[in-house]
């Protein structure tokens, strides 16, 4: 079984190619009207946010052994696990299109040939990955890490340069401090529910949740960073433009094919396993054989060009699922098991996610993430608190 483990270089490697995505690249481009020291301190703040939550969810995944969505259980029940696998599985669909779109569009320029040609090339790879297996591509992963970190290095000092020399550009849209502090979280929130399906696989949860949450934290902070300043000074809102003005070419190629068949890989390995959360029996490698192909259908036939409704959705959902999920485990420290309180967490959840939209499309100085998560999260302790004072009496009563 010690053969299984996934050790803390691993980790690092894995969260690193999660994090080093040209969706995170563009999705710090929509901050830039902001300016430089407005985005910057929304793209940190936002990620510290979200960074904790991440750590906090595969704790309890790497301590209970189970994946993401089969930790929901402990709040929601067997049957509320179903149905946040389905949503989980229906985000990770979506960002397999995503990345494959972003990849194609990306491609396309540095080297013309047909979408549609790149589209499936970049799934066929995707599925080549899944075939190989997270224990198998150690090495692999290890040498492409290195490659794309130094690559990446690059590019950051290449706009870094720029800074002093470059005027600042102004960029054209409205983007408040509040909807981009939400757009940084959301991207942390995003993987929350995939980090357990690899801390599961640790011999040392507390270990391998900090680093993966620091080491994908730290990376995502530099990814938005690097599309920030493309779209302030001058380098333009195209992953292709930054690469250009870096003067990659082939490496640029070599950047975005790893990035996205890393990145893509884990979500659709973490469909299949939740797949197995709705369907014991399912075969995980073959449903996330299945998500990526019909991922790579859609980036043919959708177009993708801005995300951020998709991130704000996945915010509202899962902040207020984790928010439960660490009150129960945390606080509470017992698992729900009656249908009542099974009931009454989803009622909170609902709640919430209401609360997150509300509180969204609000002029709201404290933005929608932070009420959402803290309404769930005291809600639930409250209630834990009652029912244990109940359970308490009732066993002094039975004595």
């Amino acid at each position: 079984m010690k053969d299984t483990y996934i050790t803390q270089p691993q980790f690092a490697m894995i969260w690193f190619g999660a994090a080093l995505s040209i969706a995170e690249i563009m999705t710090g481009t929509y901050l830039a009207p902001l300016g430089l020291t407005q985005g910057l301190y929304a793209i940190i703040l936002g990620h510290i946010i979200g960074g904790i939550l991440l750590f906090g969810a595969g704790l309890i995944g790497g301590r209970l052994r189970q994946g993401s969505m089969n930790t929901t259980a402990f709040s929601f029940g067997p049957l509320g696990a179903k149905g946040f696998a389905f949503l989980n599985m229906l985000q990770l669909i979506g960002w397999t299109s995503i990345m494959i779109y972003d990849a194609m569009l990306a491609l396309q320029e540095l080297a013309p040939l047909s979408p549609i040609i790149w589209t499936i090339a970049i799934g066929a790879l995707v599925i080549l990955w899944l075939f190989i297996g997270l224990h198998n591509t150690g090495y692999i992963q290890a040498i492409v890490s290195v490659l794309l970190l130094g690559l990446t290095l690059y590019m950051g000092a290449h706009m870094i340069s720029q800074w002093p020399s470059e005027g600042i550009i102004l960029t054209s849209g409205n983007m408040s401090f509040i909807a981009a502090l939400e757009l940084s979280i959301a991207m942390p929130l995003s993987w929350l529910p995939l980090i357990s399906d690899y801390t599961r696989e640790s011999k040392k949860p507390f270990s391998a949740s900090l680093t993966s949450a620091t080491v994908y934290t730290v990376t995502s902070i530099v990814m938005y960073t690097l599309g920030l300043s493309a779209a302030i000074f001058g380098g333009g809102d195209s992953i292709i433009t930054i690469m250009m003005n870096a003067g990659l070419g082939l490496a640029g190629l070599i950047v975005i094919i790893f990035s996205t068949v890393t990145t893509t890989f884990m979500d659709a390995y973490s469909a299949g396993v939740s797949s197995t959360t709705i369907y014991k029996s399912a075969s995980s490698k073959g449903i996330a054989v299945v998500v990526t192909i019909v991922g790579t259908i859609a980036a043919i036939l959708y177009p993708m060009d801005d995300i951020t409704d998709f991130l704000y959705l996945i915010g509202s959902v899962f902040a207020p699922m984790i928010a439960i999920l660490l009150a129960d485990y945390f606080i509470n420290r017992q698992q729900v098991q009656t249908l009542s309180a099974y009931l009454v967490r989803g009622l909170i959840w609902a709640v919430s996610v209401g609360l997150y939209h509300y509180m969204l499309h609000s002029e709201s100085t404290i933005g929608a993430t932070l009420p959402a998560f803290t309404m769930a999260f005291v809600v639930t302790a409250i209630v834990g608190f009652i029912s244990h004072t109940e359970n308490s009496s009732v066993e002094i009563k039975q004595h």
